[in-house]
């Protein structure tokens, strides 16, 4: 069938289906967070915009009921009268993608925040894309340096993995992301700043992440001043740009920091939409949108790169029990444990490796490092276990083999569980210095 017969068709359909009519409506209410309007026509996910004093003001339509609809805006609602006009916007909500993204900061909408001009990209891509048939995607099998010895050795991530790290405020979460940015030898590293202090965000693009880890990476931007959408969208703008980067066959390093905002953005959406919480104050499509959002990390099918997941879980109060905490647990394939305690003693990464596990070791590992990696846990277990009884005196020496071991190891073990900031330990490197902590003698062979 020749091109002209099929463009006459493709005509021929849109006139007999003509897209949609987006019908414009005016505000009848704004309570909280929320706008209502009536005579709107358009579908959930629409932008739309609303006439105020000032200008308008960008909505997105996030639910309905009869013939009110609900927007979210995604500034600030100062202005807004009532009976002010709602008009639906034609176009489609798109991200710029790219090689140009490397080394840019950028918000929830693709707009660079680094103040070196504008993106120049011919790509465009939506926010929703098509999840990966389960079967297409290649199993994990290799594993992911990143840099850091305690996630080598002895929790070690594979390629494509998704993995949660959990820990309290101030622990070192965002230093442990840096360290893994800078040591990584991923292809692209993608950045989720998702509901953190504006000095916050200044500080881990110049100090932590440094221009060494800038260059290949792109940073998406959402403070925790901004709209609870634009949150939302910011976590969904970095996951789409690393699907991209996947889908032209890169393996991609994907830190989202952090998805308990991410839950605490969709939660404060629902709320003032009318959904009624459920556990601890969060509505059921906090706990939809999780697993959603999750599975779009992993491997990829043939040809394919893939995308290596990162999640940080702040657990209020360090409570593991937390909903959020232990709903990431469920649907990630391991998690890191950050501990307070430790942090406070001064031992950083303050990992808990105890507490800490990567599902996927066993299938990523060589049978000798697996062997290690368990012993190093026992040690570092049975000290930890013991250890009031030793610090009191009340564990006498020769009661227990176990302990009279783990004892004698201790001061190794921690050394090797030490990392400073600024530095990065190979893979190969964390693998030969587990084997030095089992044998002193243990040589570099080759």
């Amino acid at each position: 069938m020749s091109d002209s017969i099929l463009a006459g068709l493709k005509k021929a359909r849109e006139r007999i289906n003509p897209p949609p009519v987006l019908v414009s409506g005016y505000l009848t209410r704004v309570v909280g967070l929320m706008f209502e309007a009536v005579g709107v026509r358009a579908p959930i996910g629409s932008s739309c915009s609303v006439e105020s004093a000032h200008g308008d003001i960008e909505a997105e339509v996030v639910g309905f009921e009869n013939n009110i609809s609900y927007l979210m805006p995604t500034q600030d609602a100062h202005g807004v009268v009532p009976g002010a006009k709602v008009k639906p916007r034609s176009s489609k909500q798109e991200l710029p993608f790219g090689m140009e993204l490397l080394g840019r900061v950028i918000d929830a909408r693709g707009n660079p925040l680094d103040g070196r001009g504008p993106i120049f990209s011919d790509q465009k891509r939506r926010y929703r894309s098509q999840p990966v048939n389960p079967l297409n995607r290649r199993p994990v099998k290799q594993p992911l340096d990143v840099g850091v010895t305690a996630i080598n050795a002895c929790i070690t991530v594979g390629q494509g993995q998704r993995m949660g790290l959990f820990a309290g405020s101030g622990v070192g979460k965002s230093v442990l992301l840096g360290m893994m940015t800078r040591g990584t030898d991923a292809d692209v590293i993608v950045v989720g700043l998702i509901g953190e202090r504006g000095r916050e965000v200044k500080e881990f693009i110049e100090e932590i992440l440094g221009e060494e880890g800038l260059e290949k990476s792109v940073v998406v931007a959402a403070p925790a001043d901004q709209s609870p959408l634009i949150r939302l969208r910011g976590c969904e703008a970095a996951a789409e740009i690393a699907e991209y980067f996947r889908d032209q066959g890169l393996n991609v390093l994907l830190l989202m920091d952090s998805l308990t905002r991410y839950a605490m953005a969709q939660r404060e959406i629902a709320l003032a939409v009318g959904e009624p919480p459920a556990t601890k104050g969060y509505p059921p499509s906090v706990f939809a949108k999780l697993p959603a959002l999750v599975e779009r990390a992993g491997n990829g099918g043939e040809g394919q790169g893939s995308v290596t997941a990162f999640y940080t879980v702040l657990t209020e109060g360090d409570d593991l029990q937390d909903p959020i905490a232990d709903s990431s647990r469920a649907i990630l394939d391991g998690h890191i444990v950050l501990s307070r305690e430790l942090a406070d003693s001064g031992h950083y990464p303050a990992i808990d490796i105890e507490a800490s596990i990567s599902r996927v070791m066993p299938q990523v590992v060589s049978d000798e490092h697996m062997k290690q990696a368990v012993q190093v846990r026992k040690w570092y277990s049975n000290y930890r276990r013991n250890r009031d009884l030793i610090a009191i005196g009340a564990y006498s020496k020769g009661s227990d083999p176990a302990i009279d071991q783990a004892i004698a190891m201790q001061p190794r073990v921690e050394r090797f569980l030490q990392q400073p900031m600024k530095s990065v330990v190979s893979y190969d490197e964390s693998l030969i210095q587990l084997a030095q902590v089992i044998n002193p003698q243990y040589q570099k062979q080759g």
